[in-house]
């Protein structure tokens, strides 16, 4: 600064000696007048670049150390927004962020998601100055918050960036409030690197796996999961934590089909023509006109469609072209009912249907060029006199925004997200777990197959068909009774309407005493005629916004109806224990909780479902994706208090962070039975578990059922057949196996009659889940124990490997089986990528395959392509009509050469939660590829009535040696085991 002073006066002096010199010439006013403008102008140059300087000298943020962590006070200063930064540490690899307007009266959310029991496990961890930043530092993780923004970096023991928070700005805090509460709309963008993998955040029905670049919205909705928890291949992941509706991603408004510039199918600018016909007789033209959009999304929206027109009764086309303003690669978002073809340039890109009170959704990506026009055609046909139909689009993402990934959620006190770091992505779900919860294991049953239908009507139609599998020793464990099992207006009271179901008790024991389990549909619904609503609206336990609205539903006449609030304690105690009086001291064994979302009503609006839905604790905007958390918890603390060693078993629709922890496995709600979305299940589900919720089932054969299907010709019946025999397939390796759907029956034999290819296959993948139940069993108990993941990406264990980030028809069960579903009609063979870093057998026969190679497999009939993975140890039990049938004293062990190996075999009593006391067994089997040497571990643990004597074959498998499932095994090995480590050279 002196220097710059110095220069200044020194300046100055030359400019007094020019004007010595020109004393007496005539222009020396004007030259006085330049020279002392070139003098301050000089002046201020010189000062100018040191006053940032000098204000970061002084501007700092007001830090305070505790003694969990850190907070950043900045308040006023020109380079940041003001805010409140905290830091607490959690474990050495989590940190929990909470950021924050200073000094406002915003009020907290209540935790739902974090445990009570949260344990806080860092080490010593050190804070201190490192330029313009401050660096907590633990033994696995680095946060790096910069004094100038506040905004924070993550990096790992080895100073590698993992995540970094782009700079807030005035968006990151909008104010805003609903129904008395006041909050804030949250948004916060993170920069990621584009060649990671992000999967995670629930379950969602776009068939997309890797949501790098992609928008997704958190939403509790019939096949719609939110789950705010987000997992990369770089091996951390975030919990969002909030409870409101969040978009994630890209999250950039979605834009209506205006905004292209759109030409009718006469080439006038400015809309599509869209075209009613005759659906009978499409020559017929009801009726066109001009349309620049397609919203017809909600109830709500239906008087926009012409009132001349029967929709039920006529095909839609919308034609013409759109040219965007953009280039590069574009998103076309559809809602939609009934069927929908989409053609874009004469190609058709899209065929799908859905039935019309739910809506379905997909995307098609298209890559266009700024200025060109490119046709475009939508075939529509409406399912019934109320459909929907709605088109938006997302432009490219601009350049600015590329490695980009953002958390925009409607309401919450601030900026709420626990980083979590890991050496691997099993490991980041183990942190997820530690903040949210372990899963409990499942009882032992809920490992078998299971039945169901929509719905068994009577007592006789459930039982009989559950004798019919026994007669036909098709193996199951588990019927399933879905709704109406009530009195039509009894919705809610969980009462048998003794009409059909007169001896509920007794048809309990019988299915019981003949080695079946009984799951019931329970939903949180109360009808205004039931017998129980008096008793629910006088306790203040009710949602009433729906009964004043006067809202029917659609059994018989309607009924006014309208949900529970789980997020009140009294109500969610008395529900359970009108669930336990009518239904649990029957002996019903697990509980379906449908409708959980809550579903006030399929097709109305979000604005309206949030005015019906008033939770006990805060606005239905703060909490609006809670209710399933909410309305597990109570059930599941309800079960526990009543029974407190009898497992308890959740399976429901909708779901939250933390759920797992109250025994709860989701489904993936009302899907379609159609090949699309069999396809669309496998990403969703694999997304589902990759949330850190490990339990995750579906409709094998798909819900909703076109009525060609009812009573089909001999193609549609053929193809009925193939679907299921293929969904079947697919089921066999998901946590939870389980055949269920509206009309036609679902049962194997009423699918198709012994003999059939459709049957063999059917019996051979329910048979093959029982044998695999030493396998199956044990990854349960691993997920228990270490957090593991049943149902797994690809990405998970060949994060190397990039060309698996975004496959979303593969996915792996457990450590060794790669499974590859058939979703094509007619397939007999599909293409395939075998991962790099292994290589593969097939399951069948053994042969074997080299890994990092696209494949096309061999895919007949009866059989899906399903391989092995070098290096695996993989248990198969005897055959079993019922888990329980008998104990697995005979285990054949399929090793694969090729890598080293390692299988934790668990066991325990499958029904109580001794295991939870340490009252369970483990045998660590190894082996190790140079030697060919097999180690069966000593039996670790103990628990009443494990085994202290058992055998095992064991089949060695090589490439030079193939053996498979379907080969006559050679059997290398057979040792006797009683419970003593056993060494054994394979040959």
């Amino acid at each position: 600064m002196l220097t710059y002073l110095s220069l200044g006066i020194h300046l100055a002096r030359l400019i007094l000696i020019s004007i010595t010199n020109c004393i007496n010439q005539l222009s020396v006013l004007l030259f006085m007048m330049k020279m002392i403008f070139l003098f301050v102008a000089i002046l201020f140059l010189l000062i100018c670049p040191v006053m940032p300087t000098m204000a970061a000298q002084v501007d700092q943020p007001q830090i305070t150390r505790n003694a969990t962590g850190v907070s950043l006070l900045f308040d006023g200063m020109a380079t940041a927004i003001d805010q409140e930064v905290v830091l607490d540490v959690i474990t050495d690899q989590i940190i929990h962020v909470i950021v924050k307007p200073p000094g406002k009266s915003v009020a907290p959310s209540e935790s739902l998601v974090i445990v009570d029991t949260l344990r806080r496990t860092a080490g010593p961890w050190t804070l201190e100055k490192a330029g313009d930043y401050l660096q907590l530092k633990t033994a696995a993780l680095t946060a790096r918050v910069s004094l100038l923004s506040g905004a924070i970096d993550f990096l790992d023991e080895k100073g590698q960036t993992l995540l970094a928070e782009r700079r807030r700005d005035a968006t990151t805090f909008e104010p805003c409030a609903y129904d008395g509460d006041v909050f804030y709309g949250i948004r916060q963008h993170f920069a990621v690197s584009e060649t990671e993998g992000l999967y995670g955040l629930g379950q969602h029905q776009n068939g997309v796996m890797n949501y790098q670049g992609r928008q997704v919205t958190l939403l509790q909705y019939n096949t719609t999961i939110g789950v705010p928890f987000l997992l990369s291949t770089n091996h951390y992941g975030i919990l969002w934590h909030n409870y409101s509706i969040t978009k994630a991603g890209d999250i950039r408004p979605l834009l209506p089909l205006s905004a292209f510039r759109l030409y009718s199918k006469e080439g006038q600018r400015g809309w599509l023509t869209s075209t009613y016909r005759d659906k009978n007789h499409p020559e017929t033209i009801r009726l066109s006109r001009p349309e620049s959009d397609i919203t017809y999304r909600y109830l709500t929206d239906q008087s926009r469609f012409p009132d001349s027109v029967d929709l039920a009764s006529s095909l839609v086309t919308y034609e013409g072209q759109l040219e965007s303003p953009y280039t590069g690669l574009h998103r076309l978002h559809f809602t939609y009912s009934g069927y929908i073809k989409v053609w874009i340039d004469d190609q058709l890109r899209e065929d799908r249907w859905r039935e019309s009170w739910n809506a379905g959704s997909f995307e098609v990506a298209l890559d266009l060029e700024a200025g060109h026009r490119h046709d475009i055609r939508i075939e529509w046909l409406p399912d019934g006199g109320q459909s929907y139909l709605g088109v938006e689009w997302q432009r490219p993402i601009p350049d600015t925004d590329t490695g980009t990934f953002s958390f925009d959620s409607e309401a919450g006190a601030g900026v709420d997200y626990y980083f979590i770091a890991g050496s691997d992505m099993d490991d980041v779900i183990g942190g997820y777990r530690h903040l949210t919860g372990r899963a409990p294991i499942m009882p032992r049953w809920a490992f078998g197959f299971w039945q169901s239908r929509e719905r068994y009507k009577t007592q006789k139609e459930l039982e009989d068909t559950a004798m019919e599998f026994r007669k036909r020793q098709i193996p199951i464990d588990n019927m399933v009774q879905d709704w109406s099992y009530w009195r039509e207006h009894d919705w809610g009271s969980h009462d048998f309407d003794t009409t059909r179901f007169p001896d509920p008790e007794g048809m309990v024991d019988r299915l019981h005493n003949n080695h079946f389990h009984l799951m019931i549909s329970v939903w949180p619904k109360i009808n205004e005629a039931s017998s129980v609503y008096t008793r629910f609206r006088d306790k203040g336990w009710l949602y009433l916004r729906n009964i004043y609205d006067g809202r029917k539903d659609w059994i018989g006449p309607g009924y006014t109806s309208t949900f529970y609030d789980p997020f009140n304690a009294q109500a969610r105690a008395g529900f359970w224990d009108l669930m336990n009086e009518k239904l649990y001291r029957k002996g019903i064994d697990a509980w379906w909780m449908d409708a959980s979302e809550p579903d006030i009503h399929s097709n109305i609006n979000l604005e309206a479902r949030k005015s019906v839905m008033q939770p006990a604790i805060g606005s239905s905007v703060r909490y609006y994706n809670a209710f399933p958390l909410e309305n597990a918890r109570g059930i599941y603390e309800g079960q526990r208090s009543t029974d407190a060693n009898s497992r308890v078993f959740i399976l429901t629709r909708s779901y939250f962070a933390g759920q797992q922890r109250y025994a709860a496995a989701a489904w993936s709600g009302d899907i379609s039975s159609r090949w699309h979305d069999m396809k669309d299940q496998i990403a969703a589900g694999v997304n589902f578990s990759m949330s850190g919720t490990p339990y995750w089932t579906m409709d094998a054969g798909g819900f909703l059922v076109e009525r060609r299907f009812h009573n089909p010709n001999t193609e549609d019946r053929e193809e009925w057949r193939e679907l299921n025999t293929r969904w079947y397939q697919y089921g066999a390796f998901l946590p939870i196996f389980r055949a269920h759907g509206q009309f036609p029956f679902r049962e194997p034999f009423n699918i198709a009659p012994e003999g059939h290819p459709a049957y063999s296959s059917m019996r051979y993948y329910i048979g093959l889940r029982y044998r695999l139940l030493p396998y199956t069993y044990s990854l349960a108990g691993n997920t228990y124990l270490h957090d593991y993941t049943m149902l797994r990406g690809l990405a998970m264990d060949f994060p190397q490997d990039a060309q698996v980030f975004a496959i979303n028809d593969q996915f792996l069960f457990g450590p060794s089986l790669l499974v590859n579903p058939v979703t094509q009609l007619g397939a007999t063979s599909r293409k395939l990528y075998l991962p790099r870093g292994a290589g593969w057998y097939d399951f069948y026969s053994g042969a074997y395959h080299r890994g990092g190679q696209t494949l096309e497999a061999a895919a007949p009939y009866e059989r899906m392509p399903l391989f092995v993975r070098t290096g695996s140890i993989i248990p198969l039990g005897p055959e079993l009509q019922y888990t329980d049938e008998k104990p697995a004293k005979e285990i054949t062990l399929f090793v694969y050469a090729g890598a080293d190996a390692s299988f934790e075999l668990y066991e325990d009593e499958g029904t109580n939660y001794n295991y939870e006391e340490g009252k369970f067994g483990t045998i660590t089997l190894t082996y190790h590829d140079k030697t060919s040497e097999l180690r069966i571990g000593a039996q670790r643990g103990s628990f009443e009535g494990m085994l202290t004597r058992r055998r095992f074959d064991i089949v060695y498998v090589r490439p030079e040696t193939p053996q498979g499932a379907d080969t006559p095994a050679r059997v290398t090995q057979t040792v006797t085991y009683t419970g003593k480590e056993i060494h054994i050279k394979l040959k």
